[in-house]
């Protein structure tokens, strides 16, 4: 069994591919993550184009830094969402500031907020889409389609016990998007770090 520490085989391989040049490398990484980044971008910052030009960042210092991740703070795709919410954090800062230096409206506090709910929304989304795929079922079928623990398990093919235990637990997972223990907005097993 390997260590407690050790990084996914996969994450390691591509560190060191992106550390040799290797632009397959990236186009694979790319194919992986680039829904990711871009989901997180986009909910972070609510912009099309803005999300376009925060993923071309995030490919970009990770073709440029391969270094930077450091594989015993966490997986290779919590460290990507997590530089993901940072880039697009200080994109918001900047032009939500730049707004308020020209005299539109807002406040500071209301940038802060504004920042503060745009993380929450990212990391919620981060939990969802990182979430075991029966326990991101369940949470569909009761929140997208209203249906209750006994409808979710026959839609399931599982028993309303199960049910109500993939919802308790898909629930209690997103509960910790509000978890102001961690950085803002920063996805699960990255320590934080953001």
């Amino acid at each position: 069994m390997a260590k407690k520490d050790a990084p996914p085989r996969w994450d390691r391989k591509m560190q060191q591919r992106l550390a040799r040049g290797e632009a397959a490398a990236l186009g694979e990484l790319y194919d992986r993550f680039a829904s990711l980044v871009h989901g997180l971008a986009h909910r972070v910052l609510g912009d099309e184009r803005a999300a376009d030009g925060i993923t071309r960042e995030v490919f970009a210092h990770v073709w440029e830094h391969p270094d930077a991740y450091d594989p015993k703070q966490g997986p290779l795709r919590s460290w990507v969402a997590t530089l993901t919410h940072r880039l697009a954090v200080q994109r918001l800062r900047a032009t939500e500031t730049a707004a308020l230096a020209q005299g539109g409206r807002g406040t500071t506090e209301e940038l802060e907020r504004k920042v503060r709910h745009a993380s929450v929304a990212a990391r919620a989304d981060y939990i969802v889409q990182s979430m075991p795929s029966p326990l991101r079922a369940a949470l569909e079928l009761a929140y997208f389609q209203r249906r209750d623990y006994r409808q979710t398990a026959a839609d399931l093919g599982v028993t309303e016990d199960e049910a109500r235990r993939r919802l308790r637990l898909g629930l209690q997972l997103l509960a910790t998007a509000h978890d102001t223990g961690a950085a803002p907005g920063a996805p699960p097993g990255y320590g934080g770090a953001a």
